[in-house]
């Protein structure tokens, strides 16, 4: 057997971590042997579907309001320690900047872990009344992190791609409105155009963003069973905007602060979950609208030249008519044969692929293979154009028909702590208990989960009314249970 065809003989679902780590190097993803330890190359067949994951949520941004800006990378150490709750929850992550040629610097600067300090300090010159408010900001970018666990590329890494948006506001209710409106971007583009499905946390205190008031957060299931945060949002209150004097003039004369969000889809992250939740055991199974190529055209070699100039006269003039309709799309005339073709395209998740030879140049069609559900069927050539665009709209409804089936027959639920680790073994799962409390009275309680089950407690349902019986009892201490919270392994 050849190497490549040693390459997707791996189950997905029963060795994840080792169908995980072989796709994202031999599907050309990416390339970690850069001598930085931590730190990746993002080769063209990713970076293609990051800028198309970028442009889906850029767009729902900037529908919404938020206009784009770049901030520098770098943010001087008297901006961390402004919001001293915030530089001591990255403290141990910064990367920090010391000289410039062989001269030491007077300031430390670090690589932005996160980008509120450095956004803030302008916010504070830039906003003066109400009329200034609401100011909705959003950049592209990467971010640094010292991170002292193991690295996993597009799940745990020292430089990530990642979207953030700093919002203010001249009221607590119009920066929660936000954070509903965060959830419905989540919703539209990682539920709607990507298909990955997630669950919409509040964290419990002692796991929210530092320096927020409340953290919410968009949890995904992974194939192991781990839960994968692929987006949050932070309610700040008025908390980095006291940090850095962020005032404005009310309509009744006085000078209050504005009350501030921020929001993070982790780029990498979803990428992740893409690859992870819609692959099989083939390899990559793009949506359509992200796929670096979303048609692959395969000629059939026939047994003269003369057919076979045919063909491949075909198989351009489709190229053609489809690029005219914007779609990516690409011939394969390599000198492999159309069997080794065909597993090195599905192997790197191409949606459709069209094959033509001499039986489709006589019959006026095209056969058209999808990579989802990997059937075959004629279409004839007037009919392309139409039917690729159904097709790859059918492919992005599969695919999330088919993730949302497999979240939903994950959920347990545990009424007791013993209940909760039988649970938990049955992976992949997230069991809903009876819990004391998500304020910090209640972090005993989660620490007691994590050392018996050595899972978190990720949060209680945001937009969701879920209340225990008034008799229920918490799993872990036994006093009365205010909420159901969700528990998990996570990343």
């Amino acid at each position: 057997m050849s190497k490549e065809k040693e390459t997707f003989n791996v189950p997905k679902e029963k060795r994840f971590s080792e169908w995980y780590n072989r796709i994202i190097r031999e599907a050309d993803l990416i390339d970690d042997r850069y001598n930085v330890k931590g730190f990746i190359v993002h080769k063209p067949w990713s970076m293609i579907a990051f800028k198309e994951i970028y442009r889906l949520y850029e767009e729902a941004l900037e529908r919404r309001g938020h206009k784009p800006v770049l901030f520098p990378t770098v943010i001087p150490e008297e901006n961390l320690r402004k919001e001293e709750e915030h530089l001591e929850g990255f403290r141990a992550e910064v990367f920090w900047i010391t000289h410039a040629a062989d001269r030491r610097l007077d300031k430390r600067l670090a690589l932005r872990p996160t980008s509120e300090t450095a956004f803030y300090q302008m916010y504070a010159l830039w906003i003066r009344s109400f009329a200034d408010l609401p100011l909705k900001l959003y950049q592209s970018c990467t971010v640094f992190r010292y991170e002292t666990k193991a690295t996993k590329p597009l799940l745990r890494g020292r430089e990530f791609l990642w979207i953030e948006a700093h919002d203010a506001f001249p009221s607590q209710e119009e920066a929660m409105n936000q954070v509903k409106e965060d959830m419905e971007i989540a919703e539209e583009v990682l539920h709607g155009k990507l298909g990955i499905p997630f669950i919409f946390f509040q964290r419990p205190q002692w796991d929210k963003f530092k320096g927020a008031v409340n953290t919410y957060a968009a949890d995904c299931l992974m194939p192991d069973g781990n839960l994968n945060q692929i987006a949050s949002t932070h309610y700040l209150g008025e908390n980095f905007a006291r940090a850095f004097g962020i005032q404005f003039l009310d309509r009744d004369g006085k000078r209050k602060y504005v009350h501030q969000t921020c929001y993070g889809p982790g780029i990498w992250r979803i990428m992740a979950a893409l690859i992870s939740i819609h692959g099989d055991d083939n390899g990559l199974i793009f949506p359509f609208s992200i796929a670096p190529v979303q048609v692959v055209i395969v000629p059939i070699p026939a047994t003269d030249n003369e057919t076979s100039e045919k063909v491949k006269a075909l198989c351009l003039e489709v190229a053609s008519r489809l690029k005219e309709n914007k779609l990516r799309v690409e011939v394969d005339l390599s000198e492999k044969t159309p069997g080794a073709k065909y597993y090195y395209w599905e192997m790197r998740g191409v949606p459709l692929r069209i094959e033509i030879g001499s039986l489709e140049v006589k019959g006026g069609y095209i056969t058209l293979f999808r990579r989802d559900t990997r059937t075959r069927r004629r279409v004839p050539l007037e009919q392309i154009e139409a039917e690729v665009e159904k097709e790859g709209k059918a492919i992005l409804e599969n695919l999330k028909e088919r993730a949302e089936r497999w979240l939903l027959q994950s959920f347990r639920e545990a009424k007791n702590l013993d209940d909760l680790k039988k649970a938990l073994e049955d992976r992949p799962s997230i069991v809903k208990a009876p819990f004391c409390s998500i304020d910090m009275d209640g972090k005993a309680c989660a620490e007691r989960i994590r050392e018996a089950a050595g899972a978190e407690v990720r949060g209680v349902r945001y937009g969701i009314e879920e209340k225990p019986e008034s008799d229920a009892s918490c799993i872990v201490c036994g006093r009365k249970a205010k909420v159901f919270v969700y528990v998990a392994m996570a990343y």
